[in-house]
């Protein structure tokens, strides 16, 4: 069932649509608030997140969040269709009209935000750092200087290190993170460091640790084709309504309660529609 309804619905869809077309939504662009079917991007390789099983299907904390929105959007399981959308074509996606939502660790940052309109954040974990089970030199972020980083293909999490704190760190390009993981098992790079939602996932049954020594916050957003206000603002109360109904923290605790993480079970305060 659709969030508005009766002369308030009409209302607000109409403000909405008001400052949607204001904004740039081209001719015959529709707003995800108002379609009738979805696809949706998701990632096919983070445990916890976004995973695609050898059946096809989809499982993780992104997925279902993103089956929630939908639910509230008015688009039924049946109406949903998900679609691996790797980091580096996340922008590409929503600007051809591949997908009309990410679901997909998209932190929300200034440079994204000038391609893609975010909903949310719809949950804010923190980057920390993961290295080998027997790997005691590394404690903290300041001591990636001279290791062997992976850098991850349309990620920011390497910036992190590289640029924004200037550590010297060797960079070492992957696909994915999963390939990441591949590398570290191999001994080819030293450390992966990404959001702390993302390692964990990982983490589970290997050989490895988090230092558990976060430096940033990671504000995952709903990627939104550009300029569709009245999608971002119905997807916004979507997230609000999932954390005052309980929906998150069991989402939350589905998914991560073994991990040792603190989880937040508020609603994140969100960013603004633009």
């Amino acid at each position: 069932m659709r969030i508005f309804r009766g002369a308030a619905a009409a209302a607000a869809l109409a403000a909405a649509a008001g400052s949607a077309a204001a904004c740039g939504l081209g001719a015959g662009e529709e707003s995800v608030a108002r379609k009738e079917s979805l696809v949706i991007g998701v990632k096919a390789d983070q445990p916890g997140l976004g995973l695609r099983a050898k059946d096809g299907t989809y499982a993780g904390f992104d997925v279902d969040v993103a089956r929630y929105v939908a639910g509230r959007l008015g688009v039924p399981p049946g109406r949903v269709t998900f679609r691996t959308t790797p980091s580096s074509i996340r922008e590409k996606a929503l600007a051809d009209g591949d997908v009309d939502l990410i679901f997909a660790t998209y932190s929300i940052t200034a440079r994204r935000k000038e391609a893609v309109t975010f909903g949310g954040p719809y949950y804010v974990p923190h980057q920390d750092t993961l290295v080998r089970e027997d790997d005691s030199s590394i404690r903290n972020v300041r001591d990636l200087k001279g290791k062997r980083l992976c850098e991850v293909a349309g990620s920011n999490s390497w910036r992190r290190v590289v640029e924004e704190r200037e550590i010297a760190a060797t960079r070492v390009k992957a696909p994915t993170y999963s390939a990441c993981m591949d590398l570290l098992a191999a001994r080819r790079i030293d450390a992966v460091s990404t959001d702390d939602l993302i390692l964990a996932g990982f983490a589970a049954g290997r050989q490895v640790k988090i230092i558990n020594a976060p430096f940033t916050d990671e504000k995952y957003g709903v990627g939104i084709r550009k300029g569709d206000l009245e999608g971002c603002e119905t997807v916004n109360r979507a997230i609000t309504r999932m954390y005052q109904d309980g929906t998150a923290a069991r989402l939350l605790t589905k998914w991560f309660k073994e991990s040792g993480l603190k989880l937040a079970t508020s609603v994140p305060q969100f960013e603004g529609c633009s």
